[in-house]
């Protein structure tokens, strides 16, 4: 039981990513020596960084925040460094709007940096509240020569650089396949529901009991089934989505992947699917896609290159989940006999599984927040 109870507390952790992470999204268009560039930064993590609302009654007004736009540029153009052939181009505040995403109001700053000549490579460093959110991601769009380049900074990947002349159809490509398999590795709803499906991979239930598979390549091909089945699906909404043929409420969205993750661990303590996981994997891959397709929108599709890009996302969060689905089947296997695997990998986990995905059914679908990041 003890056991038990310290993978409930590990897992729980992850409940803190219940909510819309926490990202800011950054525009930069490159015409010769001329370089402007948009910031949308969420104003509920400004108000942790720097404090927004003077009068502290929990609402930030328009006057509240007006009176801390040079407070806020400062902060902001103190954390992004861009460098043109490896000489600094001063950053300039030109001015300050408000907008809304799915998860709130936004600070836009609008700013220029100034270069003493057209760059042949840049060289950009980002920082924002990475001293206090090891979560936070800047999500970047690069505009040059009409075409648009999309990449993420993370405490791990701070600082980029890019040659403005090679940037090509398959780099970007490439560029769009390596954020699908960064996405899949950080997405941890996704990874549970995955993991949700996989334990009883190497398992059979037979009269109320779970016996160890005899031979590997059963539990092989039932994998094979369940991530077959999952790809299809969310390959289908998120290419329906990211092209703006089916659009759905975020909320909805993240709620019902939230729900799903419970639905499929609960499967696992109460069987009532038992050798169809597969169609239970298609059915909730399909609104998979549509939390894929809400990431791919924020990195935004180049108009040259978009059926490319999409098709390199896809690609990049197969790679990803075969990443994991590599990782797990061979322990999984080795651990079938144990007691070890039945009572807490798979009983445990899928406990634990179904406490964290309905904290992040109650926190999407209420707005509320149980858990502090």
């Amino acid at each position: 039981m003890s056991r038990v109870l310290a993978l409930l507390l590990l897992l729980a952790s992850f409940a803190a990513q219940a909510h819309k992470p926490s990202d800011s999204y950054l525009r930069l268009k490159i015409d010769g020596a001329q370089v402007t560039g948009q910031w949308d930064i969420a104003l509920r993590d400004l108000e942790q960084a720097i404090g927004l609302d003077s009068n502290g009654d929990g609402d930030i007004t328009w006057g509240e925040l007006r009176a801390r736009h040079a407070d806020i540029a400062a902060y902001a153009l103190a954390r992004l460094r861009f460098a043109g052939d490896g000489k600094d181009c001063p950053l300039r505040a030109t001015g300050h709007q408000v907008d809304h995403h799915s998860d709130g109001a936004y600070e836009v700053l609008r700013f220029t940096a100034d270069c003493a000549a057209a760059p042949a490579a840049i060289g950009i460093g980002y920082s924002l509240f990475f001293d206090f959110d090891a979560q936070h991601k800047g999500l970047l769009n690069l505009e040059y020569q009409g075409r648009i380049q999309s990449l993420v900074f993370t405490p791990e990947r701070a600082k980029q650089s890019f040659v403005l002349g090679e940037t090509s159809a398959f780099r970007q490509f490439l560029s769009y396949a390596r954020e699908g398999v960064w996405h899949i590795w950080i997405g941890y709803d996704h990874i549970l529901f995955l993991l949700s499906l996989l334990l009883p991979a190497v398992l059979l239930r037979e009269r109320r009991h779970w016996l160890p598979v005899t031979r590997f390549p059963d539990a092989f091909w039932d994998v094979f089934k369940i991530v077959t089945s999952f790809t299809v699906a969310h390959s289908i909404t998120l290419s329906l989505a990211a092209l703006g043929v089916i659009s759905l409420p975020s909320r909805l969205v993240e709620s019902a992947i939230a729900a799903s993750v419970v639905l499929a661990a609960l499967n696992n303590l109460l069987p009532v699917v038992g050798g169809r996981r597969w169609v239970v994997a298609f059915a909730f891959g399909l609104i998979h896609g549509f939390g894929f397709a809400s990431v791919l929108a924020e990195l935004g599709l180049p108009r040259d290159a978009l059926v490319l890009a999409l098709v390199g996302f896809n690609l990049g969060v197969e790679a990803g989940q075969l990443s994991i689905v590599a990782a797990f089947l061979p322990l999984a296997y080795f651990l079938r006999h144990s007691w070890f695997y039945r009572r807490v990998v798979l009983f445990g986990g899928s406990l634990a599984i179904v406490a964290v995905a309905t904290i992040w059914l109650l926190e999407r679908a209420l707005n509320l927040k149980l858990i502090s990041a």
